[in-house]
């Protein structure tokens, strides 16, 4: 028998138990709402959650108009990001900008 010791998860999800996060799925849906549980699968299970709508011209583009879906369990293998509502903000690709300095 080989005992295997276990490892300890990456994620810090009891951190953000009961604050409002910011869910990423595969697939480009992204999802708000409250922490309420989660498992060492990363299954989520969120409260008072949004889903943010997609622009009807650019299916890549997400939108701030969302739509309520109250209590939801989100698959932890459709899951690619989890991050805290509060102090997310987008920055600029600073790759980008290399790019066009070198042409």
């Amino acid at each position: 028998m080989s005992s295997n010791p276990k490892k300890d998860s990456i994620l810090e999800l009891a951190k953000m138990m009961d604050a409002v996060v910011r869910v990423k799925c595969l697939g480009g849906r992204e999802l708000q709402g409250t922490l309420r549980g989660y498992d060492e699968l990363v299954n989520l299970v969120l409260d008072d959650c949004d889903e943010f709508l997609r622009d009807p011209e650019d299916s890549e583009k997400i939108t701030e108009k969302t739509r309520k879906l109250g209590m939801v369990v989100i698959r932890g293998t459709q899951v690619s990001l989890v991050s805290p509502q509060d102090g997310v903000e987008e920055i600029a690709n600073p790759f980008l900008v290399a790019d066009e300095e070198e042409e």
